[in-house]
């Protein structure tokens, strides 16, 4: 038995989660139609690039969960997972996490989008176990900010550490499968390195050192 992680954007979805939950406030006439979509589709391409500034990002991306109600959120949130994740979740990434569910294999997503989007995601696809962004909450509400280190690039690999020694689990055999160049610190790390459905900068790197490299599209 080892640990099999997931990124979950792109990898496990063809979408990334963050952005299609952007788009749907903007649908939902919840945000600045203007600027909003402007901050949300520069983030996605510096996300891509490899340049993202994650303080500026999750200083716009939080806010909206500042902004509104938990009730407000929970009900957006309902309809986001009908309309915008259900027809993006890959059977065959469902057949991988069941592969390795039947091996004993103790499963992990981790993402560098945050837990109110990611947490129900998790949930539909059967995964207990979650290390995302963590939005502060205080009295029941979130306040606009994060909590602990973001789960993104390095914080990927140290947010992953702090949680192995909660839970006495090792690295040792472990699985990580992702789509992105901004996992490399993490794919480093462990014995099982898959490049699934890969950017160039991760498809040139994997397949110059041997990596595994799949797809989970049809």
């Amino acid at each position: 038995m080892s640990l099999a992680i997931f990124d979950l954007d792109n990898t496990l979805l063809s979408i990334d989660s963050d952005h299609a939950w952007g788009e749907f406030l903007l649908e939902q006439g919840a945000v600045d139609p203007v600027a909003y979509k402007e901050a949300n589709d520069r983030f996605m391409a510096d996300y891509e690039a490899g340049t993202l500034d994650m303080k500026e990002f999750l200083s716009v991306a939080l806010k909206p969960l500042a902004d509104n109600s938990p009730e407000q959120l929970a009900a957006w949130h309902q309809q986001f997972m009908a309309s915008k994740i259900e027809p993006h979740i890959l059977p065959r990434g469902e057949e991988l996490i069941a592969r390795h569910r039947a091996r004993g294999d103790t499963l992990l997503i981790i993402t560098a989008t945050n837990r109110f989007i990611t947490g129900p995601i998790a949930e539909r696809l059967g995964v207990d176990d979650l290390i995302a962004v963590e939005p502060e909450m205080v009295e029941g509400r979130y306040t606009g900010h994060v909590s602990g280190v973001p789960s993104y690039r390095e914080g990927k690999v140290t947010r992953l550490e702090a949680w192995l020694t909660d839970r006495d689990h090792t690295l040792h055999g472990a699985w990580f499968y992702s789509d992105s160049h901004n996992d490399l610190p993490l794919l480093e790390q462990v014995d099982n390195p898959v490049a699934v459905d890969p950017d160039d900068t991760l498809r040139q790197t994997a397949e110059a050192r041997g990596w595994r490299v799949i797809s989970l599209r049809d």
